[in-house]
């Protein structure tokens, strides 16, 4: 890319770059990208990134998160990743944990700190499900960004022997976790949609947190 084709880049993907990070579409672009905060269909109901469509990661987590389009591709070609969001910078962090409207004590069960920082402010975690060539997303019990204990990992069968997850919508996390924990991410203890390709502390000692 020359100076002029990043020139006329939005400003955050200009800062994306900078940061040095990669397109996860110019490694799989098989993995389809919808980032809902570059729109008003998310938690907040606001648009986040402006006319950021790109989504960005440290080159590591972006070849385990290729690794894991692969295992899926293995398990059905009909099928693939979907992005909600990747790479973050603090400032939008900032405003998401200003505007998160659950009570204080849990706010950082969904929203980390950006006092302490998020793995997707160091761009080494990806809000991710799954989606079949029709363009359907699989049904994994709650949308992206739900807050609620329905939304959380390991607690399926809870939920599914109280008739409020079905066995589909298990089976569909189950494939999920699978695939992404086979390529070496870590789920959210909060966030089915949530994983991490290594921990805080390893993502501040490698990389600068986005601004």
């Amino acid at each position: 890319m020359n100076l002029y084709q990043r020139q006329a880049l939005p400003v955050l993907e200009r800062k994306l770059l900078i940061s040095g990070l990669v397109n996860i579409q110019n490694y799989c672009p098989d993995i389809i990208v919808d980032l809902k905060y570059s729109s008003e269909d998310n938690f907040i109901g606001i648009n986040l990134y402006g006319n950021l469509k790109n989504a960005y990661l440290q080159k590591e987590a972006c070849e385990k998160l290729c690794h894991a389009q692969n295992i899926l591709n293995n398990y059905s070609e009909y099928l693939s990743l979907i992005v909600f969001d990747a790479a973050r910078p603090v400032s939008v962090q900032q405003k998401m944990w200003d505007m998160v409207e659950v009570p204080e004590q849990i706010k950082h069960w969904y929203v980390a700190n950006p006092q302490k920082g998020s793995i997707h402010n160091y761009g080494m975690a990806v809000d991710v499900s799954i989606i079949n060539k029709n363009g359907e997303l699989l049904d994994m019990g709650t949308d992206f960004d739900y807050f609620g204990e329905l939304a959380y990992p390991g607690k399926e069968y809870y939920f599914f022997e109280r008739g409020k997850l079905d066995s589909i919508q298990v089976q569909n996390r189950e494939l999920l976790y699978r695939i992404m924990s086979e390529a070496g991410f870590y789920v959210s203890k909060t966030e089915w949609w949530h994983y991490n390709a290594a921990s805080l502390n390893y993502a501040k000692s490698k990389y600068k947190i986005i601004k």
